[in-house]
């Protein structure tokens, strides 16, 4: 009864994020109960191995009491603390020192949001004052990358590259450009490293010299890995050349590790495995493991220098109310320690296991990639492995995986172009692992047994 009327009271009062309306209504929410490590109960009892940690954020798993009572002791200290007119609080303070210590060069500065999405509205705002302290405000013109994620508000939706967060909505803007993704699997350069190397950076040429010259490029914006396009992985060396590139034409470096960082790919930030120092990194999710909303953009010194100087007394006019929330900032600091006393090191373990495992999938009649960098990886269906054809539509392969791998008890992120993502908790065990896997090769089993997708096989 409790269950059905919460079913009930979601139809008609509770807006999701990125679903269809009128779908939603029809096929009713998921009550989701309660959680403890990497494993998800929900109304029913029905239990699941979390494969994609929430939204990709709760890197630490669930149920950490130490995280729990962090919050709770802030909260009875000091429950909200504002950044403006000069005030503070210490793990506010603490928590930017920490993150500054530990980010790649010289991101020294941080800049507290409420998540990824406004972390990257933030840099937007930053690049443009940046830019007009430098005496250059003719360099207005954004580049970012096809099938590439920045968020959904108003301005970020315009640098994502996913039709779906474009249609009804009049974005991107005129001053947003595209370049191709690197996308290794389906790269119509061929699939060597340097080939496709060579092909991002000859697309960031032209579209730089196509908007006006570098004279009119403010800034340029890559994820390590290309998350909510596919799970995306580029080449080695990729964004090392990218981010060179953009150095040697004076245009910013944005990394948006708002997926990638504390520990999904292995260390702390991907940027630091890539082995480049960007002038901004936006980071979230993982930050506080999605216990309590918070984002930041780390800038860069040579950057924060410039805007210091050019604002001299004057107020820059950039916050929100909630920067630097205290209470945030408290799990924040928990989160880091766990991840730095023993959850890193466990990731890296797991996220091997992972990929091993994904590996074996290989020759399943479905899987035409395997790809993945830690504990983010995907595997990409397909009905015919020599010529790369998608799943039908008509399979709707997003909806029909999802809801196969919900009833064997496993949570992955069905993409509706027929790829499984998966961005498990740092915490798993190898059981936990192997479940996923062994999970995922029943979805599939069962998959190839649709009539819709065999016929689509022999086609």
């Amino acid at each position: 009864m409790l269950s059905n009327s919460l079913i009930e009271l979601d139809r008609r009062h509770l807006i999701h994020p990125v679903s269809s309306y009128r779908g939603h209504e029809y096929l009713g929410v998921r009550v989701l109960k309660s959680a403890k490590g990497a494993v998800l109960t929900d109304m029913d009892g029905h239990e699941l191995v979390d494969g994609f940690a929430g939204l990709w954020c709760v890197n630490a798993g669930y149920g950490h009491e130490s995280i729990v009572e962090a919050a709770a002791q802030q909260m009875r200290e000091l429950p909200y603390a504002t950044g403006y007119f000069d005030m503070g609080s210490e793990p506010a303070i603490r928590l930017a020192s920490e993150l500054a210590d530990r980010a790649p060069g010289d991101l020294d500065h941080v800049f507290f949001t409420l998540g990824g999405s406004d972390a990257v509205d933030s840099t937007v705002r930053f690049i443009r004052y940046y830019w007009h302290c430098k005496g250059q405000p003719q360099r207005d013109q954004f580049i970012s990358i096809e099938q590439g994620y920045h968020g959904s508000s108003t301005v970020g939706a315009g640098l994502t590259a996913l039709p779906g967060f474009h249609a009804g909505f009049g974005i991107p803007y005129s001053w947003q450009h595209k370049i191709p993704s690197h996308y290794s699997y389906r790269n119509p350069a061929g699939d060597t490293p340097e080939a496709i190397i060579q092909s991002s950076l000859a697309a960031l040429y032209a579209k730089v010299e196509e908007i006006g010259g570098p004279e009119r490029v403010a800034a340029f914006y890559a994820e390590p890995i290309q998350g909510s396009g596919g799970v995306l992985v580029p080449p080695k060396g990729w964004m090392k050349a990218m981010r060179d590139a953009c150095a040697a034409l004076d245009i910013l470096f944005i990394a948006d590790e708002v997926i990638t960082g504390f520990g999904r790919t292995g260390p702390l930030f991907a940027s630091t495995e890539d082995g480049i120092v960007p002038d901004f990194m936006t980071i979230a999710k993982g930050l506080t493991s999605g216990y309590v909303p918070m984002g930041a953009v780390l800038m860069s010194d040579r950057v924060y220098q410039v805007m210091a100087d050019g604002a001299g007394p004057v107020a820059i006019g950039h916050g929100y109310t909630y920067s630097a929330h205290p209470v945030s900032a408290a799990v924040g600091l928990e989160v880091l320690r766990l991840y730095e006393n023993g959850l890193l090191e466990n990731g890296r373990r797991a996220g091997a296991r992972l990929m091993a495992g994904l590996e074996t999938l290989r020759d399943h009649p479905l899987v035409g990639d395997v790809r993945g960098r830690g504990m983010l990886a995907a595997i990409e269906l397909v009905v015919n492995k020599k010529k790369k054809t998608p799943l039908p539509a008509e399979a709707a392969p997003g909806r029909r995986i999802f809801d196969r791998a919900w009833k064997s008890g496993l949570v992955i992120r069905a993409f509706a172009n027929g790829v499984l993502g998966y961005a498990p908790p740092l915490c798993c065990t190898d059981a936990e692992i192997d479940m996923i896997l062994d999970r995922t090769r029943k979805v599939l089993d069962a998959t190839l047994e649709d009539p819709d997708v065999r016929s689509a096989m022999v086609e």
